[in-house]
Order: C-alpha cells, then structure tokens, then sequence
C-alpha cells in the first residue's frame, strides 16, 4: 500500500444511509440550536429559524417514511426529533 493509497483511505466519506443522513440532519440542527459548532469553525449562534426548518425537515421525513423504516432507524428518528424539539423549546425560551 502506497502513501497515496492511505490518504485516499482517509478522505473517503462514510458510507450513506439512511441513519446517518438523519444523524447529519440532527447535527445542523444542534448547530442552529447554538449546541454544535459550525462546521466552519465560527462561533456557536443560535438561529431558531433555521433550527426549526430542521426540526420540520425531520418531521417531514418521519411522516413520508412510516412503515418503511427499520426498527432502529423508527426508533433512532423518534428519539432525535424528541430531544431537538425539546432543546428547541429550553433555548426559544431562554431567548425572550
């Protein structure tokens, strides 16, 4: 294996389904949410409009998709939209 071979082993992008592009979704939502940081590397801000943009693009998902998930992807989608609807919640309030 040559050097070039293993840098191209490193940049190579995980493999996509449909857990982790949910998991993507719920990063830019905790980014929007000021909990993540940008991917960037600027500050943390909070920006409810596009957090709850992303709250509604997980809603949608989970709508479009009932009966067509496995178990864990149910289950792993229910829990992100709980706990970013709840973290929506604790910082819309904390912002009044």
């Amino acid at each position: 294996m040559t050097d070039q071979d293993s840098n191209e082993e490193k940049d190579e992008l995980p493999q996509i389904d449909f857990s982790t592009f949910i998991l993507s979704l719920s990063h830019s939502g905790l980014v929007h949410l000021g909990d993540a940081p940008s991917p960037d590397g600027q500050s943390r801000e909070t920006n409810l409009v596009l957090a709850r943009q992303t709250i509604d693009l997980l809603d949608l998902l989970s709508d479009k998709t009932k009966g067509n998930l496995t178990g864990e992807e149910e289950r792993l989608l229910s829990h992100i939209l709980y706990e970013l609807r709840m973290r929506y919640v604790e910082v819309s309030r904390g912002q009044k």
